[in-house]
C-alpha cells in the first residue's frame, strides 16, 4: 500500500499521514511536539490552568479523531492552532467571566528583586490582557506570544488577513489604553 501524495513540506504533516495508517508513535510525536503550545495559548486566552490542561487535553482528542479532515497541503500547526482556539473560545463563552491571572503562574528568575518587578509586569500585563474582548486577546496571544504570521492567524481564526490586521490594530490600541489607564506604560 502506497503512501498518499501530499505537497507541503511540512514534517508534521508526514506524521499526521503515519498516524492516519496506525502508527501511534507518530500521533504521540505530535502531541509532545505541541502540547505545550496549545497548554499556553490556552492559559493565555483562559486565565486558568485547570482549564487551559482540559483544553489542551481536548485539543488533541478531537485531532485524533479528525485526523481523517486534516489536509496535509496546510500546516498542521495552523489546524491545530485552530483547534485550541476554537475550544478555548467556547470555553470563554461558556463561563463569560473575566479573572485576573494568579501571581504563582509567573515563570520564576534567578534574582529576586527582577523576579518581583517581571511577576508585577506579567501579572499586570495579563489582567490588561484579561481586560479586552476575547477576539482582541486573542489576536494579541496568536501574534505577540504565539508568534503567528498574519496569514496564519487567519487561517486559525478563518478570517481574512486583512481582518486580521485590523483586528489586531484596534486590539493593540486597547491593549495600550488599558495599560497606560493602570499605569503600567
Amino acid at each position: 500500500m502506497s503512501s498518499p501524495v501530499f505537497i507541503s513540506n511540512d514534517p508534521d504533516a508526514a506524521l499526521v499521514l503515519e498516524a492516519r495508517a496506525g502508527n501511534r508513535r507518530a500521533f504521540e510525536d505530535l502531541v509532545v511536539r505541541y502540547q505545550k503550545p496549545m497548554y499556553n495559548a490556552a492559559l493565555r486566552i483562559l486565565n486558568d490552568r485547570d482549564e487551559a490542561k482540559d483544553v489542551a487535553q481536548t485539543v488533541f482528542l478531537k485531532a485524533f479523531e479528525n485526523l481523517g479532515r486534516y489536509d496535509p497541503n496546510q500546516r498542521f500547526f495552523s489546524w491545530i492552532y485552530r483547534i485550541a482556539v476554537n475550544e478555548s473560545l467556547d470555553v470563554v463563552n461558556r463561563r463569560k467571566r473575566h479573572e485576573a491571572m494568579p501571581e504563582d503562574l509567573v515563570a520564576e528568575r534567578a534574582d529576586p528583586a527582577e523576579l518581583t518587578a517581571q511577576q508585577q509586569m506579567d501579572s499586570g500585563v495579563q489582567s490588561a490582557l484579561m481586560a479586552l474582548k476575547v477576539d482582541y486577546r486573542t489576536v494579541i496571544v496568536l501574534k505577540h506570544i504565539m508568534g503567528c504570521s498574519y496569514e496564519e492567524i487567519g487561517v486559525i481564526l478563518e478570517v481574512p488577513e486583512k481582518t486580521v490586521k485590523s483586528r489586531l490594530f484596534t486590539a493593540r490600541q486597547a491593549l495600550w489604553d488599558v495599560m497606560a489607564s493602570r499605569g503600567l506604560i
